[in-house]
């Protein structure tokens, strides 16, 4: 099924090149990772006791999801306290624990920060919501109704609704884009850019290596509470009011580089510091381009090219990869075909029946991108998303626009330790169900088989590290029909790739001459179904 040899690294171009410029990047998703107390979930003890798996794999870092204190009403993403770790994944001393063992491994530890809202019991909110003049009233978006008591605007949630909820404390609206238990800070109040900047220097000084910043085109609004015009007509289904709208006013305002900037002035103090974006939205292009250009900003930003795409294609591939030229002053891309938001690329992108052949060809895929890359937990096992009954939703989203909206449940599934019932999770009775078709692509199974995509995976990360025109090379991409031609190149190395993204042969495909780095899935005279070739020519 592959073919991939052993090589030697060619020689380094440029030994200034940051570590992260290209690196693969291993997401976890610490409640569904694994279980070290038995309790159900997972946890930071659970990360650290599997932290060996994550290093076989050759990636260069890790991503935590959010850990901190939380009501868990969005699983982590309502933080409560930022500085420390919520009793249901362990203590700052088990972070400190991890932490040690990723750098024992080799591998830098990034965490997840959410700088656009709290949750509703982050003591800045409960302070603020309690008079319109006590030192922190400004802290959050607050607004009076209108005449009528109508909401300030008419911005929509992003989980359904508006986006304005009466608090009748205060006898004002408060803006939440997400859940009304996720109030949105003012992120144009110096004091609030001050608190977050203090965060980020107490994760810092317990030795994280970067930050994954969520959501931060939402962290400022436009003061005059504009309304947002309608959306223009679209083939794609509507499933929530948040999709009938514009989103120009309740987002990505035109202030939020300059925030950027004291972000990359504090990250810039400490040692090879690595910043990501998480970008959404209408003009997420144009937004990532700004919060990465030139040296003073953010280094990376990924968006949803490829998260909620309902088909890999050819095409796809090249438009994204061409919104990011190697022009002075672009920025780095990052790239993600599955995460904790996303349904799981091998349910969206074949039938049933391609998904061991398609699975290989897509981590192939994913390897000679330019740029960062990163894998969710399980996408290198190929887990599949997992069909969760409504009576075990925990997803609130998917709970309150049922059945409209695939639940993210789906692909929160806990890893897969072994095939035995429980998975080697650590509980028998996890948060989540495993789904039994999981169970049969679990981490032993695989390991015990050379011919795995773990193994595969592991092999690709390899030849990804070892080849500078595939890590951090310029890239140059064609689209032909369900043929992928794409070509890296970087000083003397060139590296031709080819895919067939059909599950029909594609014959009379000249392959490049010279030496094979990669074979997927029977490619000689012609690529097989989901086929890919890489070739040092």
């Amino acid at each position: 099924m592959a073919d991939v040899g052993t090589h030697e690294p060619m020689a380094q171009t440029d030994a200034a090149i940051e570590w992260w410029r290209g690196a693969a990047i291993y997401q976890i998703y610490p409640r569904s990772f694994m279980d070290a107390n038995g309790d159900g979930i997972g946890d930071l003890p659970g990360i650290t006791s599997r932290m060996e798996h994550i290093a076989s794999l050759g990636v260069d870092a890790i991503w935590i999801s959010p850990f901190f204190t939380s009501p868990m009403k969005d699983f982590g993403y309502d933080v409560a306290d930022y500085r420390d770790v919520d009793p249901i994944f362990g203590t700052l001393a088990d972070f400190d624990a991890l932490v040690a063992r990723a750098h024992a491994l080799g591998l830098k530890v990034l965490i997840d920060q959410v700088y656009s809202h709290t949750s509703d019991e982050h003591p800045w909110f409960v302070e603020s919501r309690k008079s319109r003049d006590n030192p922190r009233s400004d802290w959050y978006v607050w607004a009076d109704a209108k005449p009528d008591g109508t909401p300030p605007s008419n911005w929509q949630s992003v989980f359904g609704g508006p986006a304005w909820t009466w608090d009748a404390r205060r006898g004002q609206y408060y803006l939440h884009n997400f859940l009304s238990c996720q109030p949105q800070l003012n992120g144009h109040n110096p004091a609030v850019q001050d608190a977050i900047l203090d965060v980020m220097r107490f994760w810092l000084d317990r030795g994280v290596d970067g930050f994954r910043i969520d959501a931060l085109n939402f962290a400022m609004h436009d003061p005059a509470l504009r309304d947002n015009p309608p959306a223009p007509p679209t083939d794609r289904p509507r499933t929530r009011p948040f999709d009938f709208q514009r989103k120009i006013h309740n987002m990505s305002h035109p202030d939020i580089p300059g925030f950027i900037e004291r972000i990359r002035a504090v990250t810039d103090a400490y040692d090879a510091i690595f910043t990501v974006a998480e970008v959404g939205g209408d003009e997420a292009e144009a937004e990532m381009k700004a919060f990465t250009q030139g040296d003073g900003r953010l280094n990376s930003a990924y968006g949803f090219n490829f998260l909620y795409a309902d088909r890999l294609t050819p095409g796809l591939v090249c438009a994204a990869l061409a919104e990011w030229p190697e022009t002075g002053g672009t920025g780095w891309p990052s790239w993600a075909f599955e995460n904790h938001d996303a349904p799981r690329a091998v349910s969206r992108w074949c039938a049933p029946e391609h998904r061991e052949r398609f699975a290989r060809m897509k981590m192939a895929l994913l390897a000679s991108l330019r740029g960062n890359i990163i894998l969710y937990q399980g996408e290198e096992l190929g887990l599949t998303q997992v069909d969760i009954p409504f009576d075990q939703l925990q997803d609130p989203e998917a709970i309150a626009n049922w059945p409209l909206t695939l639940s993210r449940d789906g692909a929160r599934t806990p890893m897969p330790w072994h095939g035995e019932a429980g998975g080697g999770f650590g509980a028998d009775t996890p948060w989540l169900p495993l789904g039994q078709e999981n169970l049969q692509r679990s981490v032993a199974q695989q390991d015990a088989d050379p011919a795995s995509l773990l193994a595969l995976t592991r092999e690709l990360i390899a030849l990804r590290k070892s080849s500078p025109a595939l890590r951090h090379g310029g890239a140059a991409c064609k689209a032909m029909g369900a043929l992928l031609r794409l070509e890296r190149s970087s000083g003397g190395e060139r590296v031709v790739c080819l895919f067939n993204m059909s599950p029909d042969t594609l014959d009379n495909i000249p392959i490049p001459q010279g030496e094979t780095l990669c074979s997927v899935n029977s490619v000689k005279d012609s690529l097989g179904p989901y086929a890919a070739v890489m070739v040092r020519a």
